[in-house]
């Protein structure tokens, strides 16, 4: 028998006690944590009190209001999400066997090829298994990462920083995301001969929020060119408020040109003809190394692959094609 199988069978580790863990973690007292798990506050300091004896560390700080993790606890919270997060798909999976569903994919997608990748990619998918269930989330990058570290994610289509542990991430590289500006149909700077960047920053800007890549990008652009930053702006991602802010005033706004096509081709938006400076890294397909894909998950990323191929003209190695 394996070591860790001998550390289980001494710590007799219970599936309750990885549950309230993770509750101490999200309400910070024990009380509460009880409350949501249905037992008693003593029963529950008991399981957590085995649990640290059999450990030899304190797991949390006792407070006077609350319980804080200690780094012992912080470690052990991740653990406890990955292996509930597996318990909870393993079953999904086995009620969809039994239902006589394929299985469920929860898919994870920065928004540029979240409007020119998924939707040919699950439209393949759901035909060739209509009862595959697929859950979609769009959220930066970093939203994204963490998800799928926390198990609640089994594929994302989304770009690296360096603050990411990359040994523990598999990454292909898929695609560049170039970056455009875009204004209201009609907008003064359509007619104009050779706009500038500089006759740009005339008008006032919607920018993305501070601390999102492309807003770093978009800063270091100004900079680089030795431009003032924009003192009239308006700082959002909520593509709606965007769209229906720039149909009532000559704001204009920066995004990727995937993005900006869409709105584009359906009225709401105009992509300036000025050149945007304004780098993004590449973005590919992210999972885990040390989880292994699900048959329905293996199957949503062969399909993203051979969507791939048509959006992006990108070739990947295709082992088989959904239903195939």
């Amino acid at each position: 028998m394996t070591n860790y199988t001998h550390w289980f069978l001494r710590a007799r580790l219970k599936t309750r006690q990885l549950l309230l863990l993770v509750a101490l973690a999200e309400e910070g007292n024990i009380h509460r944590a009880a409350q949501v798990l249905n037992m008693t506050q003593p029963a529950a300091s008991k399981l957590l009190k085995d649990l640290e004896d059999v450990l030899g560390v304190s797991l949390f700080e006792r407070l006077p209001r609350g319980m804080r993790p200690t780094w012992y606890g912080d470690t052990m919270i991740r653990h406890a999400r990955a292996a509930l997060a597996s318990l909870n798909q393993a079953h999904e999976e086995l009620q969809a066997a039994k239902n006589g569903q394929f299985g469920q994919v929860n898919l994870g997608s920065i928004t540029a090829p979240g409007l020119a990748l998924l939707p040919p990619t699950v439209a393949a998918v759901k035909q060739a298994h209509p009862n595959l269930q697929i859950t979609i989330q769009i959220e930066p990058s970093n939203v994204l990462i963490e998800k799928l570290n926390r198990g609640s994610l089994d594929i994302l289509v989304g770009r690296l920083s360096p603050e990411h542990d990359k040994a523990a991430l598999r990454y292909e590289m898929l695609a560049e995301e170039p970056i455009c500006a875009v204004a209201r149909p009609g907008h003064p700077l359509l007619t104009a001969i050779k706009p500038t960047l500089e006759d740009v920053f005339k008008y006032g800007w919607i920018v993305p929020p501070a601390g999102s890549m492309l807003r770093h990008r978009f800063d270091l652009m100004i900079q680089e060119l030795g431009l003032e930053q924009p003192s009239n702006s308006v700082e959002t991602s909520a593509m709606l408020f965007i769209s229906k802010m720039m149909q009532q005033s000559d704001m204009v706004s920066v995004m990727a040109v995937d993005v900006a096509r869409y709105y584009a081709n359906h009225g709401l938006m105009s992509i300036l003809p000025v050149a945007m400076p304004c780098e993004m890294e590449p973005f590919g397909f992210i999972t885990r190394r040390d989880r292994l894909l699900s048959p329905a998950a293996e199957v949503v990323l062969r399909a993203l692959k051979s969507s791939a191929m048509t959006v992006y003209g990108k070739a990947f190695s295709v082992d088989a094609l959904p239903g195939a």
